[in-house]
């Protein structure tokens, strides 16, 4: 008899689980019978009243839930992570707790999973966010295509269920400063993937800040692709032709007036600016590898129920 379990990080969602749990107990009834359930709870760090919110879940539910509360917010991914130690699945689905993600999808998705695929990806085929949502969204996932997943579908996504045999690599790996839904792709297992179309919000406002989105997106790029130095050295190579040119000039030309020494400071300066630029670019992936040699953990378990 196998075993689904569903992980749902929870960061100020305190009016989301009483919603987001009826749903997902009344999608049981579209799987088969002979399927066990198990919900995964993590409480990442939440200041309101989520944890509460909680309790009355496992309650409600002492043998389906299972409620795992952090010590600090960790972020989602890494609060995902946590879930993904504590569950005890054949297969396991990461949902969010503002059900902008359709339940009802699972239930293909396990079934790509019983023909043997280790890997089903949801990917947001249109979503009904604002402007200024959609436009980084967008980008970012262009971007990583383009530098990293060219086979990747559009859109991107966090909506995935996968085996219980990635879930453990990916705890055994506990990488820092890594985006885990593109860790699971780049493990190279053959995977399904389901467009769907992403819901609007109805209840509480996202904690998704321009912060957190800027450092998934530079925790992604350094993670899984070399374009950013190999960028600087492309740069960094024709700057270094044009400069020896333009030497060339002024040496022949001995053209060392006021104007002259003006597009020579010019150049200077740019060339400077791209040297800080440069040593930025490097001293991320520095920063990252000493982050990780350091071995921290990615979370601090608080209570388990």
């Amino acid at each position: 008899m196998a075993k689904l379990s569903i992980i749902i990080p929870c960061y100020f969602n305190e009016n989301n689980i009483p919603v987001t749990a009826s749903e997902l107990i009344a999608n049981e009834s579209r799987f088969p019978l002979d399927l066990l359930f198990e919900y995964v709870f993590v409480d990442d760090g939440s200041e309101d009243n989520t944890y509460r919110e909680l309790i009355k879940l496992k309650e409600t539910y002492p043998d389906k839930v299972k409620v795992v509360k952090l010590v600090k917010n960790v972020g989602s991914y890494n609060a995902v992570v946590a879930g993904m130690e504590y569950a005890t699945g054949d297969c396991l689905v990461i949902i969010s707790a503002d059900l902008q993600d359709p339940p009802e999808l699972m239930v293909k998705m396990y079934e790509y999973w019983l023909k043997g695929f280790k890997l089903v990806i949801g990917s947001r085929q249109e979503r009904h966010d604002s402007v200024f949502q959609k436009l980084p969204a967008n980008f970012f996932h262009f971007i990583m295509k383009k530098i990293a997943f060219n086979k990747l579908p559009q859109g991107g996504f966090d909506y995935v269920l996968f085996d219980k045999a990635i879930g453990g690599k990916v705890v055994e790996m506990s990488e820092q400063n890594s985006n885990i839904m593109y860790l699971m792709a780049w493990m190279g297992y053959d995977y399904v993937n389901i467009p769907y179309v992403r819901s609007k919000r109805k209840i509480g406002k996202t904690r998704w800040t321009f912060k957190k989105r800027l450092k998934l997106f530079l925790d992604s790029v350094f993670s899984f692709s070399n374009a950013p130095i190999r960028a600087v050295s492309g740069v960094g190579l024709l700057l270094g032709f044009i400069f020896l040119l333009y030497a060339l000039y002024l040496m022949i030309n001995r053209f060392f007036n006021e104007k002259g020494w003006s597009v020579f400071e010019t150049i200077v300066l740019f060339a400077t600016s791209f040297h800080m630029i440069a040593l930025g670019l490097l001293g991320e992936y520095v920063w990252r590898t000493l982050d990780a040699s350091k071995k921290r953990p990615l979370y601090i378990v608080d209570k388990v129920l």
